[in-house]
């Protein structure tokens, strides 16, 4: 039987994407690590690879679809000894979209029963098979197989979550799955009984009054892109559903000013740290001061980040993106500068990978270079706190009774009431200040 290819999910919060560019055509003998196509995520424009060998054997998504669904079908893989015929049982399936909601029905004059029936399940097209169940999560991680390999697993009855994978980035092949087979060590337990289906929903009430009307004219319309839709998703559930609360604290950064100059000139070459490379150092090194902060909320729970991850806002000509680096208490300054570079150059040419910009308890986004003195972020779900950093200016203060001038930059940490208490969130933006006045201390 061919093998499905289906629509990835390239990043955590992609339900939806849009097929750019196929690189295979139909007919093309095809390996493991070939790149097949190129998909406009709600991150960037990344490259999608082969998992499994073959041919390819019938392209069910044209390039420039929009709204192809996580998981839909967009090809067939022949599998050797497969001949075209074999694609005649699946037929011409339309490509799958992302469901849009549909328009709400105005409210009825009669009174409304008592409860509602149960709407009637969508008709799928009995053409395309459904996509491959998602494999058993491996210690709180997703795992990836290939549609194949998954088939192949299921008819052997092998656990995945035991099976290591050989093909890109880690990936479950069909040679693990024979390789597993073999050696008889991955037999998956016996399946639980399948939980009751969750009683219908009553449907939503219809809107007392229709929304406002846009005005026609005087406005130029621009297409909401992949980014822009999901950014205005995320941050509207955000701002809906996480108690924010704001913590600000003046920081004086002569000392880190005067430090940051010191090093550029016994720096090598091609390294020059920015006030942000410090920045992402002191906040490192303050999760790991005060692991509790170092946490999102996870539904019934709260998850400790095991490593102090600092995700970094950086600003792309349709959004932003927030590529993290890891560990950054444990990296020295001149790796974080480097580092940090070579995330935004990729972020900036949409070649950033799922796992330079997923995961991570805590964001940074600084403005300073802007101009912006003071501002508010607003967190990025899951993650349970960012750090809004201002800009540098010399300000009038007061040392030992006396007036001073000394160089001041705000920082306002947005926290997550849920998991993150004030006396937490104060710890830590100390942690950050002391770190920030007295930066010496980032290089013990």
């Amino acid at each position: 039987m061919p093998t499905p290819i289906l629509m990835p999910a390239l990043s955590p919060t992609m339900t939806e994407g849009k097929l750019a560019k196929w690189i295979k055509k139909e007919g093309d003998a095809v390996k493991s690590g070939d790149v097949l196509a190129e998909i406009e995520t709600d991150k960037a424009t990344m490259e999608v690879e082969a998992v499994d060998e073959g041919t390819l054997g019938r392209i069910v998504v044209p390039a420039g679809a929009e709204n192809v669904a996580v998981n839909a079908p967009i090809a067939y893989l022949l599998n050797e000894g497969e001949s075209a015929s074999a694609l005649d049982a699946i037929g011409k399936a339309a490509p799958a979209v992302a469901p849009k909601p549909a328009p709400a029905a105005p409210a009825a004059a009669a009174p409304a029963p008592a409860a509602a029936a149960p709407a009637a399940a969508p008709q799928t097209a009995p053409a395309a098979p459904a996509p491959a169940a998602a494999a058993p999560a491996k210690d709180g991680q997703r795992l990836f197989a290939s549609p194949l390999a998954r088939r192949l697993a299921a008819e052997a009855n092998l656990d995945l979550a035991r099976i290591p994978g050989s093909g890109p980035h880690g990936r479950i092949v069909k040679s693990d799955i024979e390789s597993a087979k073999a050696s008889g060590v991955a037999a998956a337990p016996a399946a639980a009984p399948a939980a009751a289906a969750p009683a219908p929903r009553p449907a939503a009430a219809a809107p007392a009054a229709p929304p406002t009307p846009l005005p026609t004219e005087g406005f130029t319309e621009l297409p909401l892109s992949t980014m822009r839709k999901v950014i205005a998703r995320r941050l509207m559930e955000s701002k809906q559903t996480i108690p924010h609360f704001y913590l600000t604290v003046e920081a004086e950064i002569d000392a880190l000013l005067a430090l940051r100059t010191q090093l550029n000139a016994k720096a090598p070459e091609g390294v020059k740290l920015s006030v942000n490379d410090l920045v992402i150092k002191a906040c490192g090194m303050a999760l790991a001061r005060v692991p509790r902060a170092n946490a999102i909320w996870g539904g019934d729970k709260i998850l400790l980040n095991k490593t102090c991850d600092v995700s970094v806002a950086v600003a792309l000509d349709d959004g932003l993106i927030t590529p993290v680096i890891r560990s950054a208490d444990k990296k020295g300054l001149a790796a974080i500068s480097t580092e940090m570079k070579a995330l935004a150059d990729r972020a900036k040419a949409g070649k950033l990978l799922p796992e330079e910009y997923s995961g991570g308890a805590f964001s940074l986004s600084n403005l300073g270079m802007f101009g912006i003195k003071e501002f508010a972020a607003v967190i990025n779900p899951p993650q349970g706190s960012i750090l809004a950093v201002g800009k540098g200016e010399q300000r009038a203060v007061v040392k030992g009774g006396a007036l001073a001038v000394a160089t001041m930059m705000s920082c306002t940490i947005s926290c997550d009431h849920r998991v993150i208490d004030g006396a937490i969130g104060a710890q830590f933006l100390d942690q950050i200040k002391k770190l920030l006045e007295d930066p010496i201390t980032m290089m013990l």
